[in-house]
Order: structure tokens, then C-alpha cells, then sequence
């Protein structure tokens, strides 16, 4: 028996594809229109691209974030990116300062000019735990605790400080602190010589000698003014514990207080007994005590009376004058009179040097004489 075909479709062909038509010549041809798509496939395609912008912009952003951090670096290591600090915030322990506490003569004129002016120039702090360390500006910052102390306004509350970055040796900290005050202002051999013990004797440092102290400290000085310092600093050796104001010993009574003794244990000891028993309340007591002994330690002999009449007069006057040329610091003692501003002397003629000289002794001779 047969099979029997229950049913047959017959699909139609595929009628032919019609010849497009022609195109005029000078025309462009109409663009051929994209298959239209889904919804689901938009929302796809919109999100992928909306990814993708996102990320470009996050990437944008890290390179930025990590420019601005590789910046903020640089200018933390020099000292440039500033804040405001409490002073209670800020220690003065990891340095030895190089300034004495007893001196500081200036002190009152940079509280005048901060009251007036503000501070022109930060200090420099280094972060130390959560406070922080005081690398340079130990007057401004004494400035500030006193203007503070003095008014309680919460304007000094707070200093601006340059914060220097983490990680800088021992060495380049003290170096940065000594450059500062020797470029600043002047400092005196005791304290210069005070402070190289003090770098040889603290064990966190390298220097192990008196000479690699000073040659660490005072690399940018000349050979000539390391060699006073190196002086003053044996000086102090023999001497200081029993000085109160080494700081006001001027340089050629140093040389000479060290040059005498230097080979005399029976001068020093004596020296070292009469400033113990006169106990100096005042530079100027101290200092008369020094000279006198350094009379004593010369033979009798080689006296001159002009050296035992200097012995008896050791007091001394310092002040400021200000002149159309600027600020002349002036010093004034027996047998000596020096005059010290920012000028090169060395550039003026010498005929005209000394008629200024002459000029002054002329005045000095002639000025009344005041009989408050």
C-alpha cells in the first residue's frame, strides 16, 4: 500500500531583487539606512560607552592626583608648602640650637616689626610624630611664644612654618639651621664653638672629633673663621661650665684668653677659681674677670702699662644709628670703636675714607659734653 502525502507547501520563490536605480551622474548615492535594533541592544551599547568614558576619566584624574602628590613633594623638600602651627605643637628638642637663651640683644625689635608687619618669613618644621621638630627659626619662633604670652591674641596663637620633608639626616638639619644663621645674622664664636661640642658629643651624629664637627658645620665658612671657632671651642672646653655670657666674649680676647692658657693647667685653674668665687651677674663683670686674668698670665716682665690700664676700664657700648645710608651698628669700648653696616668700604676711595675718619674724630672732639 501506497504512502499517502497528507499535506504539500509549496514555498513561492524569491521574487528577483530589483535593479537599483540609476544614479544621475554629479550625485552621491543615498546611504544605505542601519538595520534598526532593539531596545536591549541600545541600552548596551549606550552603558558600554558610558564605561568607557568613565574609565578615561578616572584615568585622568590619578594622573593628576599623582602629579599634584609628586609636586607637593618637591616643594615639602624645599620648604615651600606653609601652614599655620600652634606653638604648642612645635619642639625644639632634636637640635642643638646654636643660640644662646641669655642673648639675644635683636629680640625686642623682631617682636616690633611682627606686631607691625607679620612674619615675612616662615619657619621651617619638620613632622615628628604628632607634633612637630623646629629646623630654622628659633628667634621667630621665640618672637611669636612672647607676642602670644604678652597680648594672648590668637592671631600668634599660631606661626606659619614651611613643613620640610621626612627622612633628611641629622647632618643636613643641623647644616640647614647653622647656613640660616650665619647668612642672617651674626653669631658669636662661643656659640658657633658651643655648638660644635655639642654635634661631637651626640651620639646620633657622625662626627667623632672637634675638627669633623666644625668641618660639617661650618663647610660653606673660610678656613680662617673655622679655625676661630676651633680656638673658642677649646676654650670652652677649659672654661665653660664656669661662664655665664661666653657668648659676649669678643673674638681677640678669646684668641688670646686660649693662646695663653693654652699651655698653663695652673692659669686655667686659677681663672676657672676667681670666676667661681666672683660669680658675674652682668657680661660686663664676667669679662673684666677674663682680661684680668689674661694680664696675670703674662710674665711681669713683659707688661706694658698700656695692656694693665686697659685691664681697668672693660666696659663697653653698643648701639644702632641710622643714617640716610642705612643702619650702622655701633660698638664702643677702651682703646676701641667699631662700626659695622651693609657696605663694601672696600670700594670708596681712600682719600676719602680718611677725611671721613678725620671728620669723625673732629665731631667726637668737639661734641659738648652731657653732663646728665
Amino acid at each position: 500500500m501506497s504512502k499517502r502525502r497528507v499535506f504539500d507547501i509549496n514555498f513561492p520563490s524569491a521574487p528577483p531583487e530589483a535593479a537599483a536605480p540609476p544614479v544621475p551622474a554629479g550625485t552621491e548615492p543615498s546611504p544605505v539606512a542601519e538595520p534598526r535594533r532593539g531596545p536591549m541592544a541600545t541600552a548596551i551599547s549606550e552603558n558600554a560607552d558610558a564605561l568607557r568614558v568613565r574609565a578615561d576619566a578616572e584615568q585622568k584624574i590619578r594622573a593628576e592626583n599623582d602629579r599634584l602628590a609628586h609636586e607637593f613633594v618637591r616643594l615639602k623638600k624645599l620648604g615651600l608648602m606653609v601652614d599655620r602651627i600652634p606653638l604648642d605643637q612645635i619642639e625644639t628638642t632634636k637640635l642643638t640650637r646654636d643660640r644662646s637663651l641669655t642673648r639675644d640683644v635683636d629680640l625686642d625689635e623682631l617682636i616690633t616689626s611682627i606686631r607691625s608687619l607679620g612674619l615675612s618669613n616662615p619657619i621651617r618644621v619638620e613632622q615628628d610624630g604628632d607634633g612637630y621638630q623646629l629646623v630654622q627659626g628659633f628667634r621667630r619662633l621665640a618672637a611669636y611664644r612672647a607676642l602670644y604670652a604678652e597680648t594672648g591674641d590668637a592671631l600668634y596663637a599660631t606661626i606659619p612654618a614651611g613643613l620640610v620633608a621626612q627622612g633628611e639626616t641629622l647632618q643636613g638639619l643641623y647644616r640647614r639651621m647653622v647656613d640660616e644663621n650665619l647668612v642672617r645674622r651674626d653669631i658669636s664664636f662661643a656659640e658657633m664653638a658651643q655648638l660644635a661640642l655639642s654635634y661631637m658629643q651626640d651620639d646620633a651624629t657622625e662626627a667623632t672629633t672637634l675638627e669633623q664637627a666644625i668641618s660639617t658645620l661650618y663647610v660653606s665658612t673660610g678656613r680662617q673663621k673655622r679655625s676661630y671657632v676651633r680656638h673658642f671651642a677649646e676654650l670652652l672646653e677649659w672654661l665653660g661650665e664656669d661662664l655665664r655670657f661666653a657668648e659676649m666674649i669678643p673674638r681677640a680676647l678669646g684668641l688670646d684668653l686660649k693662646k695663653r692658657l693654652g699651655d698653663d693647667g695652673d692659669q686655667q685653674a686659677a681663672l676657672r677659681r676667681k670666676l667661681q668665687e666672683e660669680q658675674p651677674q652682668t657680661a660686663e663683670q664676667e669679662l673684666a674677670i677674663l682680661r684680668a686674668g689674661l694680664d696675670r698670665s703674662v710674665p711681669r716682665a713683659a707688661r706694658s702699662p698700656a695692656r694693665s690700664a686697659a685691664r681697668v676700664d672693660s666696659a663697653k657700648t653698643t648701639l644702632r644709628c641710622t643714617v640716610p645710608a642705612g643702619t650702622v651698628r655701633c660698638l664702643a669700648r677702651n682703646g676701641r670703636i667699631e662700626m659695622a653696616m651693609e657696605k663694601d668700604f672696600s670700594t670708596i676711595d681712600q682719600r676719602r675714607l680718611e677725611g671721613a675718619i678725620a671728620a669723625f674724630f673732629e665731631a667726637l672732639d668737639n661734641a659738648p659734653e652731657d653732663d646728665s
